[in-house]
């Protein structure tokens, strides 16, 4: 099977939200051998590089099954193109996966079986505490995330909770998968 995961929030080092990404990566490049990976990132941020984040216990990735696909495209572009207008899918950029698996941004298009990270839906509960832009973007990101994910992972009981009552996602398509232990 072919798997491609969105590891665009690495960029931002020590987030819960990228803490969360990498250890999950990290985890299945290490102990699945069967699987491809093709792991897709963009960035716009100057010396973003994937063996700073993903390192394995060798070094940097050396598992033959994983390919990085990189792009320089500004996060607003992404939103616009695959929040607001929900065009190019992700095939166009990465090749064609059987699942993919999106994280915190954007929610791409996709023939893929698809599944998402869900961390917490602030963005509903207290969009007060939050800067409009990234209420907006959530917001039109999970619209499409409640139409098309076949699968949400939520990282706690809680956010799994919200999702049903706040999102009306049924409880068969959440599963909980909780945030590892950094050593």
């Amino acid at each position: 099977m072919k798997i491609g995961i969105d590891i665009s929030q690495l960029a931002y080092p020590n987030t819960g939200v990228a803490n969360y990404l990498k250890n999950l990566v990290e985890y299945l490049i290490a102990n699945d051998k069967k699987n491809e990976y093709v792991l897709f990132f963009s960035s716009m941020r100057g010396g973003f590089q994937m063996s700073n984040f993903i390192p394995t216990e060798s070094g940097p990735i050396s598992n033959k099954n994983v390919i990085i696909k990189k792009f320089k495209f500004p996060p607003t572009l992404l939103d616009l193109l695959w929040n607001r207008l929900h065009i190019f899918p992700i095939e166009w950029f990465i090749g064609n996966v059987d699942v993919f698996i999106t994280s915190d941004w954007t929610e791409p298009p996709s023939s893929a079986r698809k599944a998402t990270v869900l961390y917490d839906l602030i963005v509903y509960k207290y969009p007060e505490e939050t800067d409009k832009k990234i209420v907006d973007v959530q917001k039109r990101k999970l619209k499409w995330v409640k139409k098309e994910s076949h699968m949400v992972f939520c990282i706690s009981e809680s956010s799994r909770k919200d999702a049903q009552e706040l999102l009306k996602i049924d409880a068969d398509r959440l599963s909980v998968i909780y945030p590892g232990v950094g050593i």
